[in-house]
């Protein structure tokens, strides 16, 4: 969305890129760090630092900040109103208990995608508990890289193709493994691939020793707004497996989920 430039409050806007400076590679910033990764002086950091612990949305000790309990208010209302997670909350917890794997579903949010929504991990939709593989990161509100997932792939893929080239502009694709595709010319002929099989299988491209496999989920009006996922273990079953018997339960459940979206 744009609006004019009147109607932009840059204050907020500085105040926001200070709070999103805090993640899981940095839990604990100064002034300093923050200025820098939020990309503002340090003294207009400092003052966002101290007022954002003065609202509760931060803690300190004098020096350093770190999130406050207080920022779930954001995600627990996006949780409790957004109708995608409420929407696909329950087919994710059939689908754990119908093949004991874990399922997600995401989001794309410019170069991350977010969980939304993840099938539940206890007594009611894993009885014995074993096997199931839960992926380094794989929790409610996780943003992990686009570019290195499964669930990102598709999203980048159903973007209409100058979307698409328009992102991949002067972008860096990080190696996380030996897997994954960072050479610009190579990752658009896999997003080009997916957009044609309309899935993706991800082996080993986010995390070693994990595979996961993803189908689009779209609207009653075919636009896609989320993408559905099975994370599973290298051990546990082969890609070529996931290929022949999973991926029909994704695409029965995005059929499923089509006229709830």
């Amino acid at each position: 969305m744009t609006i004019a430039k009147a109607d932009f409050i840059e204050g907020m806007a500085k105040g926001m890129a200070v709070l999103e400076s805090f993640d899981t590679e940095r839990q604990r910033l100064n002034a300093t760090l923050a200025a820098d990764r939020a990309g503002i002086t340090r003294a207009a950091a400092r003052r966002h630092l101290l007022t954002l612990a003065h609202l509760g949305y931060l803690e300190t000790d004098g020096s350093y900040f770190w999130l406050s309990s207080k920022v779930l208010r954001f995600s627990g209302s996006y949780l409790a109103s957004s109708r995608i997670p409420r929407a696909i909350q329950p087919t994710l917890n059939r689908l754990a208990i119908q093949v004991q794997e874990s399922f997600s579903a995401v989001v794309l949010d410019a170069d991350e995608v977010v969980i939304v929504a993840r099938s539940g991990n206890d007594k009611h939709t894993n009885p014995s508990g074993a096997g199931r593989v839960i992926a380094y990161g794989l929790h409610l509100g996780a943003r992990l890289p686009a570019h290195a997932t499964s669930t990102g792939q598709v999203l980048l893929a159903a973007q209409p193709v100058q979307v698409f080239r328009t992102w991949m502009q002067g972008r860096h694709l990080s190696r996380l493994t030996p897997g994954t595709v960072t050479e610009p010319a190579a990752f658009r002929a896999l997003i080009k691939q997916i957009r044609k099989d309309d899935f993706c299988l991800a082996s080993q491209t986010h995390e070693i020793g994990v595979h996961a496999l993803a189908v689009p989920l779209r609207n009653a009006q075919g636009q896609t707004v989320a993408a559905l996922n099975v994370v599973t273990s290298q051990s546990r079953v082969s890609p070529a497996a996931m290929v022949r018997d999973l991926l029909p339960v994704l695409f029965d459940a995005a059929r499923e989920l089509r006229p709830l979206l």
